[in-house]
């Protein structure tokens, strides 16, 4: 990180990441630029509706993964 503040140890998609304390769901997804009009988000194993990402602060510990579905045949 940039030095900046207090960090937490989120795991991201399966890998332990230094985020700063307090960072949203959204401040997440663009940093991962993991934005994609059909992202399905889970923290902690339970979905995340993406009108409630930014509302939605990471705690230290938590597992979140960035699920982009594949779609057709």
């Amino acid at each position: 990180m940039d030095g900046g503040g207090p960090e937490i140890s989120v795991v991201v998609d399966g890998f332990a990441e230094r985020l700063p304390a307090g960072m949203s769901l959204t401040a997440l997804i663009l940093r991962q630029q993991a934005q994609h009009k059909d992202l399905v988000a889970e923290v902690n194993g339970r979905f995340v509706h993406p009108r409630d990402y930014d509302s939605v602060l990471l705690n230290e510990g938590d597992r979140v993964e960035l699920i982009h579905p594949a779609f057709g045949g």
